[in-house]
């Protein structure tokens, strides 16, 4: 009986996780930790590049969504031709399932170091419908 060596650089996924379904630009762009405290939810998103300005984050619907952007109108100042260019530049949103009854009062949020951080405090749920104004984020 002959022994065949298993090739250790091939997985049987790898062309099953190169579908676009599984390469969502959104999830790579805003990648976030959702953590779960006795009173609230906290939700830190990376948006390294991202000016405070630019990011908008609201509650309508029972989903809290989050949009951001770059400013696309940036000219390059050198002369030379861009090789390659990894780094994001447009928009981008999430939304997160937080529940009918949390309203924009029930949402703090602050941005420092290219992270922004949401708090989101636990509520019952109820019939009541917030209303979809925008938040501010703090310093």
């Amino acid at each position: 009986m002959m022994m065949i060596p298993r090739r250790n650089d091939f997985d049987l996924f790898d062309d099953i996780f190169k579908d676009p379904f599984f390469t969502n630009n959104e999830s790579k762009i805003m990648k976030t930790d959702i953590k779960e405290k006795k009173d609230k939810y906290i939700i830190d998103i990376d948006l390294p590049g991202y000016e405070k300005e630019n990011i908008k984050i609201n509650v309508e619907d029972g989903y809290l969504t989050v949009q951001a952007k770059t400013n696309t109108n940036k000219e390059d100042k050198e002369d030379g031709k861009i090789v390659r260019k990894e780094r994001y530049v447009g928009s981008c949103s999430r939304s997160f399932y937080v529940g009918n009854s949390v309203k924009n009062e029930d949402v703090k949020a602050s941005f420092r170091n290219g992270t922004l951080k949401i708090e989101v405090k636990k509520k019952e749920e109820s019939k009541e419908l917030p209303e979809g104004n925008y938040i501010e984020i703090e310093d």
